[in-house]
Order: structure tokens, then C-alpha cells, then sequence
């Protein structure tokens, strides 16, 4: 591409052509840079269901944290391991949230959707609780055991009372669950089985502790 600026009798004249110079060159660039590939992004499939409970709520409250992470998990890439010890990405596809965020919130469907808990929370609003769970996210990735995909959740997680910030209990959770395919939508789909079981063995371990632990006066 050739520009030619002739000399300008007036200095605005050879601003202008600087300006088209400047602004071509710019749009040159442009047209060269590598477009960016497109990338599928996925919601956490499988919320829990209402489950009818006796009885009335334990009126207390309850704060659900966000986990913490390894760098590899923080993000909202959906990670696969397709060998042992490797750590890969599915390409072109995406979770809506990142993976501690999408956990933490599948923790608080399923505490909604056990009811036993009258007031529940995240640490995003840091609102006064009466306990909080606390938990690191070990494992949040698809894993290829015998040619076959299988999403693993695996979630150390500790019930904190808010006075003193004693801990009351841990324990570590896991879930697995097999992929019908290796296509990603039906990886995702594993995804949201496997978290649904984890955060609902979660509800009922943290509904037994609190009641195991001393009445709050």
C-alpha cells in the first residue's frame, strides 16, 4: 500500500494528511491480527431439588465461603487430565463462573434445598453467621480412566464456629461421575451430577454437625 502526501501549502492541510497516514497504517494492523477463536461457555448443569424435611429449621445462620484454589483451578477454563500428572484444557469451552465460585454456589443449592438451616449466606455479602464453611478445592477436572472421561470433584471442607473461629469438624468430600461421552456438553453434564452429590453429602454432614454441637445461647 502507497500514500502519498503532496506538500501542503498550509500547515492544517499536512495535519489532515498525517492524521489519514496514522489512521490507514492503524487499520492495516488491524486486518493482519489473528481472530480470536470462539469460545462455548457452560453453566453448572443439575441444581439439587426441594427435599421435603420434618421438623423445623435449626435457627441458626450459615456462611458458605468460596474455596480456595491451586492456580489451575481458578479459573473458568474446564480443565481435563488426560494423562496422569497432566494438566490440560478443553478448548474452545468455558464454565460461566470460575470453578470455586460455581462450587460455592452449588454448596448453598443444596443447603437451600435441604432446608434444615433457617439463614444461609455467601462471602460475598459478609453478613454476621453463626458458622461458616470453609473448604480448598482439591480436584475439579474431567480425568480419562480406560479411554473413558469422568469428572472429579474432590473438596476438603471445615464447619467453623463464628465465635473464637474454632473448628467443629472436617472432612474430605469426593464425587465421580462418568461422562456418557467424550463430546464436552456431555462432560459438563458429568460435571453437574458429580457436584450435585458432593455439595448434597455436604448439606447433611453440616446439618449432623451443627446439631452433634453444643445449643447456641
Amino acid at each position: 500500500m502507497t500514500i502519498v502526501c503532496r506538500r501542503a501549502r498550509r500547515g492544517m492541510a499536512g495535519s489532515r494528511c498525517a492524521v489519514a497516514l496514522a489512521a490507514t497504517l492503524l487499520l492495516s494492523a488491524c486486518s493482519v491480527l489473528p481472530k480470536a477463536a470462539p469460545v462455548d461457555t457452560y453453566l453448572l448443569p443439575g441444581a439439587p431439588e426441594r427435599t421435603t424435611t420434618a421438623g423445623t429449621p435449626l435457627a441458626v445462620s450459615l456462611r458458605v465461603a468460596k474455596p480456595a484454589s491451586g492456580v489451575h483451578l481458578a479459573g473458568q477454563r474446564i480443565v481435563v487430565m488426560p494423562q496422569n500428572n497432566q494438566v490440560s484444557v478443553y478448548q474452545g469451552a468455558s464454565w460461566s463462573e470460575p470453578a470455586p465460585v460455581l462450587v460455592r454456589d452449588r454448596l448453598i443449592d443444596a443447603l437451600r434445598a435441604d432446608g434444615r438451616i433457617a439463614a444461609l449466606s455467601s462471602d460475598e455479602a459478609r453478613l454476621q453467621a453463626d458458622y461458616e464453611i470453609v473448604s480448598d478445592l482439591r480436584a475439579f477436572q474431567s480425568e480419562y480412566r480406560g479411554g473413558v472421561a469422568q469428572a472429579v470433584v474432590r473438596l476438603d471442607a471445615r464447619l467453623v464456629e463464628r465465635d473464637g473461629r474454632r473448628i467443629l469438624a472436617s472432612r474430605t468430600f469426593e464425587s465421580e461421575a462418568h461422562a456418557s461421552s467424550a463430546d464436552i456438553p456431555a462432560v459438563v453434564n458429568a460435571f453437574g451430577a458429580a457436584s450435585t452429590r458432593l455439595a448434597s453429602e455436604l448439606a447433611t454432614w453440616t446439618v449432623e454437625e451443627i446439631r452433634r454441637g453444643p445449643p447456641r445461647q
